[in-house]
């Protein structure tokens, strides 16, 4: 029998990273959507965009809406649209940016109306349209601390109102990544320091065997977010 030689974990994470370090953000997300590399059988976003595990932000988050008076939304990233298309947003206006022309291409085709459009953009780099709500899940997690931080910079330059956005409450500290790969982030913590959010929804995460219960989307005023 052939014996096959396995690489330690720690030696694959270390050999993805660099294979990541030097790649632009575009070149990198585009890899990861062609290969399904965020994993999962319903959306090319990963299993976190099934219908499962959004149950509870699809049945929240038209009451949340309703409750701020938010009449637009821009989405971003917006991955595949797969769980949103579900909810029912009683707004005006629906803006939907990733930085894969593919999956923008595909969403725009199969979803845009009048009242929702799908562009191309990288939300690290260019300035983004005004909104009552930024919704922004599952993206810091996959971005480094310098990417997360020029994405903050051109939201609070958006002169939009709120921002939702993925937090894990019971995380202790942050550990910077490079940009493509994947950790927990409690943005009530060092270096970003968020103040309390307005709204906190837990989304019932049981992904891994429930190691990420305390997975949320956080509601915050812009203006209350101050980076340096």
């Amino acid at each position: 029998m052939r014996l096959v030689a396995r690489i330690p974990l720690a030696i694959y994470y270390r050999l993805t990273e660099m294979r990541y370090r030097w790649k632009g953000r575009k070149t990198k997300f585009t890899d990861i959507y062609n290969r399904r590399g965020f994993g999962g059988k319903e959306s090319l976003s990963g299993p976190g965009s099934s219908l499962a595990q959004t149950q509870v932000i699809r049945d929240e988050l038209p009451h949340l809406l309703k409750e701020i008076n938010a009449r637009s939304v821009l989405d971003a990233p917006c991955g595949d649209f797969h769980w949103l298309k579900e909810v029912r947003l009683d707004i005006d206006r629906y803006i939907g940016v990733d930085i894969v022309p593919e999956i923008i291409s595909m969403n725009q085709k199969e979803y845009g109306n009048d009242k929702r459009e799908f562009i191309v953009s990288d939300i690290a780099r260019y300035p983004l349209p005004s909104a009552d709500v930024i919704l922004c899940r599952d993206c810091f997690v996959h971005l480094s601390f310098k990417d997360i931080f020029k994405v903050l910079r051109n939201m609070i330059d958006s002169n939009s109102q709120y921002l939702l956005t993925t937090t894990f409450t019971d995380r202790i500290d942050n550990r910077d990544i490079v940009t493509g790969r994947w950790r927990a982030l409690n943005l009530q913590k060092p270096p970003f320091n968020f103040p309390l959010p307005v709204r906190l929804i837990n989304e019932g995460c049981t992904e891994l065997s429930g190691q990420y219960v305390d997975k949320c989307l956080g509601l915050w005023r812009i203006d209350a977010i101050e980076i340096s």
